[in-house]
């Protein structure tokens, strides 16, 4: 698949480690076995040794090469909790932090930053939450990003050809509104916030082989439609603009002017993303969280993600209904993505 050149490349040019953090479940130790047979990635698992090992043999998977870490006895677990003491500079006590790091999800995630890993994938059995409350707190966001969101990454072959779009948030941010402070000023609008999961959703599509061409979606095209999310997605459009303005991105559009050409000469002819769009902004999660199962279950598509985007190290989250074969890929990415 042409989408996973670039990930490969990057993985045989410099090989990465990746922590999974579910380390006794049947689909991680299924997908370490093929990444660690393949060669393609170190694989840290955390968990209790003897029940790794216990899981792998009764589903009759070889991790004899993986780094199986128990937090409870890792002899680096109090410069742990000291870092992270550190980090959350009286956020958190000495002691809620030595309770956290003894749960892999928060463990995992020091490892990264700690650089004993270069990545992170989670989400087997946790929560998006779950995953993403620890990439916060300790990895935190980039420079320049005030929010985590995250994108699919869609892929499908039709009439011989391979197809391949973005669509974000699907998975992390509920909605948008102006951010205050203590005084009640707007320091940062919804739409620029909406402006901020266009860019970065634009970047990782980018990344991904996708020459962005960025459709801001509502139930309105070009003001056609009042109310709900039509300001939203208008002003979010400008917003982006300014923060790239390379960036070629246009709206607010109904979703069959951003994909059908025979729309868009009727109902924005002059745009040069309506008709040709593959990367789509959702407005509201419902409506993300909705369209990629539909390209995924009705449209055949496969999806990828959710790809968290905005933070300082590959973390990504899995779907709880995940099977073996989308951990692997998924790994590739996380790990491909360092």
């Amino acid at each position: 698949m042409a989408m996973f050149d670039k990930l490969l490349a990057n993985l045989k040019a410099s090989k990465k480690t990746i922590v999974l953090t579910e380390g006794t479940d049947p689909r991680i130790l299924s997908a370490a076995d093929r990444l660690l047979k393949e060669d393609l990635m170190g694989v840290i698992l955390c968990g209790v040794p003897e029940d790794v090992r216990k899981a792998a043999a009764d589903g009759g998977f070889n991790v004899e090469n993986a780094t199986i870490i128990d937090p409870l006895t890792y002899p680096e677990f109090d410069a742990m909790v000291a870092a992270m003491v550190e980090l959350r500079k009286g956020k958190m006590t000495e002691e809620e932090c030595r309770t956290l790091l003894k749960k892999s999800n928060y463990f995992g995630t020091m490892l990264v930053k700690m650089g004993k890993a270069d990545a992170l994938l989670g989400g087997a059995t946790y929560s998006t939450a779950d995953t993403v409350r620890p990439a916060l707190q300790i990895i935190k966001t980039k420079k320049g990003s005030s929010l985590v969101s995250s994108s699919f990454i869609l892929f499908r072959e039709k009439d011989g050809k391979e197809e391949t779009i973005a669509m974000g948030d699907c998975a992390i941010n509920l909605g948008y509104s102006d951010k205050l402070d203590k005084d009640g000023n707007v320091v940062q609008t919804a739409a620029q916030q909406l402006a901020e999961v266009a860019v970065e959703t634009a970047r990782t599509a980018a990344f991904f082989g996708i020459d962005p061409k960025v459709a801001v979606l509502s139930f309105s095209t070009y003001g056609s439609g009042k109310g709900g999310t039509v300001q939203l997605s208008h002003d979010a459009v400008i917003e982006a603009r300014k923060l790239d303005p390379q960036l070629v991105i246009d709206g607010e559009f109904q979703f069959d002017a951003a994909v059908s050409a025979e729309v868009a000469k009727t109902k924005c002819p002059d745009s040069k993303v309506a008709g040709q769009a593959n990367t789509f902004i959702f407005p509201l999660i419902e409506a993300g969280n909705i369209g990629y199962k539909i390209a995924q279950r009705l449209g055949g598509y496969e999806a990828y993600g959710p790809i968290l985007q905005g933070l300082n190290a590959p973390i990504n989250d899995l779907s709880r209904g995940c099977n073996a074969d989308e951990v692997y890929k998924m790994a590739i990415i996380t790990a491909g993505m360092a």
